[in-house]
């Protein structure tokens, strides 16, 4: 599927820069509508993460940090299954107000393109969704996701399938599997947002380094 396919159905794929990108956030954030269209559109990305990740990830008081949070999709999914500690991190602050309270017990703004200023080996596990995809985060961020995360610290993740091999993702996680700093557990083709014809490579991978 082109961009141009997807564009056509989701409209933030068609922006190419952060600035273009942010704006159409804080639209969508207004009056709720970005919440509303995801379940419209049954955006399942942050059920099927979590699903794969609980299978794995048994300690309920793993500290995880939910890379791109979004409106919170992701952390009411933990919540649900029993998960207590959670930090979100966005870089749209007006998706970050949209969460609801005490969902997170921190929030922060971050531009996950940037180096993330959290100590080496802080988190339990890191969940990304919906954030790897077209004018978004791109792939260098793994390297910081498993710089974060403890040995033995899982980092689960969507990867839209339309920037996979373009954005260089594929490569990346290959590097990594050399380098010995993950190993593959879960990757297979996820739903996403079926309704759009939209699908999404799920990965869980456990930190090796």
């Amino acid at each position: 599927m082109s961009i141009k396919d997807v564009a056509s159905k989701v409209p933030i794929y068609k922006f190419k820069t952060t600035k273009e990108i942010m704006k159409y956030y804080d639209e969508w954030g207004e009056k709720n509508k970005y919440n509303k269209d995801m379940i419209e559109w049954n955006y399942t990305g942050p059920k099927e993460t979590v699903d794969t990740f609980k299978k794995y990830a048994a300690n309920k008081d793993s500290l995880i940090f939910d890379a791109g949070c979004g409106t919170g999709l992701v952390g009411l999914k933990l919540k649900e299954f029993g998960y207590k500690n959670f930090h979100g991190a966005d870089l749209s602050q007006k998706l970050l107000d949209i969460i609801p309270n005490k969902l997170y017990q921190k929030l922060i703004k971050v531009d996950l393109n940037q180096p993330i200023d959290v100590q080496d080996n802080f988190y339990d596990a890191i969940m990304c969704v919906g954030t790897f995809t077209f004018g978004h985060v791109k792939p260098q961020a793994l390297n910081e996701f498993v710089r974060i995360t403890k040995k033995g610290g899982l980092i689960c993740f969507t990867i839209n399938e339309g920037i996979y091999i373009d954005y260089g993702f594929d490569k990346k996680i290959d590097d990594l599997k050399k380098e010995n700093q993950w190993k593959q557990l879960e990757f297979f083709k996820s739903q996403y947002i079926a309704s759009k014809d939209v699908n999404a490579w799920l990965g869980l991978f456990e930190v090796t380094k």
